[in-house]
């Protein structure tokens, strides 16, 4: 007989953004023109002085298992990033380095929740949450927000949710999928609420760098005395240093919460990449220029295609503060027919782009959010114009 699937096996989909970029990988190596603004990528290379510190260590043989959490240099330097720029004391026992930020959520939502566990997580939300705490056997406890309150979690929203099995409250500011940033007023009065309570906050901050305007972001943590010691904040170098690949996030928590989390990773997959270390480091502790120039292009984006979408028949948008995506109100296009498909909801109207204006968009539906369409402006002027005209025709047929 062939092995059965444990049950665990019906408590995940596969990642909506990565089926969606693989779908368009698909329609384009059968040699059709795809616009991509699926995945949450940086389309920039990864910074010179980055590339040169992997180099080296590559020459100088830093090739083996480092400590599990990490390696001593870059652990110390992420303690001394929320030790300066954030004003919260920070121990290098208090930093676990994992296999990108997804990883280190992974880690952290084991390490502090369990069946019968629930973790409160506002929507729309980055695809992987609610997965992520169903595998620890944790029920995800899912709050809509609304475009009209700007896609943010209110206290009184909070409070309600709270059962006596509440655990945890996940938070993402600048946000994936809609680029609200909250503003500090906003995350003190969350902050307060949660004092209010036994509740844990796993803060995910992984967009910090990439803000725009007078959007500015909060590390959760400092917020209010006491909170750092129930507060899980992730991050890493992905997104600012445009290192999806390199897959280095990190974690600040609690020493006994670290030590479990580098505990578990030891057991699970051993040390993050040696040479993806080294690099990581020089992109914390090297010159920011790059992080400067792509935030001002990623700005500059941003303002484009605002502009554009006043210009898609039927289309809103909230203007995102921060991150690199669009989050397309579609909902006045479901039940007309576009292309060859009827659209009836975010997964239709999707595909029918794909199918028709060969333009890839992300789901609202998979970030809990149906009537929504992701559109990454990680790419630049001259993709995201093509992918507008596109757009266009195709709302107009």
């Amino acid at each position: 007989m062939p092995l059965e699937l444990a049950a665990r096996s019906g408590l995940i989909e596969p990642s909506a953004t990565m089926a969606m970029g693989a779908e368009a990988k698909r329609l384009k190596s059968l040699g059709l023109e795809i616009l991509d603004f699926s995945l949450g990528e940086p389309d920039f290379d990864t910074p010179a002085n980055v590339l040169e510190a992997a180099i080296k260590a590559l020459s100088s043989g830093k090739t083996h298992y480092t400590h599990p959490a990490g390696i001593a240099e870059l652990r110390q330097a992420v303690a001394d990033h929320y030790t300066r720029h954030h004003g919260v004391t920070t121990d290098m026992s208090q930093v676990v380095i994992s296999n990108g930020a997804k990883h280190s959520i992974h880690n952290a939502l084991m390490a502090v929740c369990g069946p019968g566990d629930e973790v409160i997580i506002p929507a729309p939300y980055w695809v992987s949450y609610a997965d992520l705490v169903k595998l620890t056997g944790a029920t995800p406890v899912v709050i809509a927000t609304t475009e009209a309150s700007g896609f943010k979690l209110s206290p009184k929203q909070f409070l309600e949710a709270v059962t006596a099995r509440t655990r945890l409250l996940m938070i993402n500011s600048p946000s994936n999928p809609t680029g609200v940033v909250y503003e500090r007023s906003e995350l003190e009065a969350l902050a307060d609420a949660v004092l209010q309570t036994d509740v844990g906050v796993l803060s995910d901050e992984i967009y910090e760098q990439l803000t725009y305007g007078d959007a500015r972001p909060t590390c959760f943590a400092t917020l209010r005395p006491g909170l750092k010691d129930r507060t899980i904040t992730v991050s890493g170098v992905s997104k600012s240093y445009a290192m999806t690949g390199w897959r280095i996030g990190w974690t600040v928590a609690q020493a006994p919460v670290s030590k479990f989390m580098g505990d578990l990773q030891s057991q699970e997959t051993s040390n993050p990449c040696s040479i993806s270390q080294w690099a990581a480091l020089e992109a914390i502790t090297g010159p920011q220029d790059s992080v400067v120039a792509m935030r001002a292009q990623f700005a500059r984006r941003r303002d484009h295609v605002l502009e554009r979408i006043t210009k898609l028949p039927g289309v809103t948008c909230t203007p995102p503060g921060g991150a690199f995506y669009a989050f397309l109100n579609v909902s006045d296009h479901f039940g007309r027919k576009l292309g060859e498909r009827c659209v009836l909801d975010s997964t239709s109207f999707c595909m029918a782009a794909l199918s028709s204006a060969k333009v890839a968009l992300v789901m609202g539906s998979a970030f809990g959010a149906e009537g929504y369409a992701r559109m990454s402006f990680a790419a630049d002027l001259a993709t995201i114009d093509k992918g507008f005209d596109s757009l266009e025709r195709f709302l107009a047929s």
